[in-house]
């Protein structure tokens, strides 16, 4: 599910923004850009994403404006023989002899180091901003998923519209079928029936053999089931579990009813299903 959250505050003469970004994910998928003065927050950030995120694939961005640089600045001279020498084995691997390595080595992250940490009060106040930037992204998550609630309810009410239909015609279906396996049986033994009871019983063999109260039954309990598990926190894997059932029995009754007015509302309603799939990609 997507959402979007972005706060900014004052800070010690200094403007945090933080922003989140998130998109659907099976598993909480976190990528964290930090000002280096409050990587000593990442864990309490990875605490708190999954309570309130879930899961996603989230981006967190944390960016400063507006202040000085405060306490020495130098080059991290380490990390620049570092990137220097894998510079240079690179350019020898692809016989590149015309290399500028030093503004190479200056762009490179991390290759500059301050003195300057960050207080208490400000890890602080930093962290409550990324709390409230991911609370804006769980209430534009709650805004999506009502709009997407409201749609599956609507593809769900078609299928059971069309239960309803297929409820009435089936009596009919069954006084199609029976007559048609009378005809076929009569022709079959010459139009003489020395048992009557043994011929009712027969029929009613084949008959019951395509019956779909039980489908029909199922099929109405599944979406019951279905619509109380929409108030469930955190429902979307069981969501999904409950369409495989509604799908199973759909299929079972158009494969069982052999009528083509049933199977016009079979399919309509396998339809309306594929669209709750659709949507329940979005849904945690």
């Amino acid at each position: 599910m997507t959402g979007f959250g972005k706060v900014s505050g004052q800070i010690g003469g200094k403007t945090v923004d933080v922003e989140i970004r998130s998109l659907n994910s099976k598993q909480l998928d976190l990528n964290m850009r930090l000002p280096h003065q409050y990587y000593v927050l990442e864990p309490e950030i990875r605490t708190l994403l999954p309570e309130l995120l879930d899961r996603g694939k989230v981006d967190l961005y944390v960016a400063m404006s507006g202040s000085e640089v405060k306490g020495k600045v130098s080059l991290n001279k380490t990390l620049a023989k570092q990137y220097l020498a894998e510079l240079k084995a690179l350019a020898k691997e692809i016989n590149e002899k015309d290399v500028q390595y030093l503004p190479l080595i200056l762009r490179a992250p991390d290759i500059f180091k301050t003195e300057e940490r960050a207080d208490k009060k400000e890890l602080e106040q930093v962290f409550q901003l990324i709390r409230k930037a991911a609370q804006s992204v769980s209430k534009f998550r709650q805004q999506e998923g009502r709009v997407l609630r409201k749609d599956i309810e609507a593809n769900l009410a078609v299928i059971e519209g069309n239960e309803k239909k297929i409820d009435k015609l089936d009596p009919i279906r069954i006084g199609k079928l029976k007559e048609r396996l009378t005809a076929k049986l009569l022709d079959g033994l010459g139009g003489r029936v020395t048992d009557m009871n043994r011929f009712e019983q027969e029929i009613i063999y084949y008959i019951e053999k395509l019956d779909i109260n039980e489908e029909k039954t199922r099929l109405r309990a599944h979406c019951n089931y279905f619509r109380k598990t929409m108030d469930e926190p955190n429902g979307g894997r069981k969501l999904g579990f409950i369409v495989q059932e509604i799908g199973r029995e759909i299929n079972t009754i158009g494969s069982k009813a052999n009528d083509a007015d049933i199977q016009r509302f079979v399919v309509e309603m396998k339809d309306q299903l594929e669209k709750i799939k659709e949507q329940l990609l979005n849904i945690l």
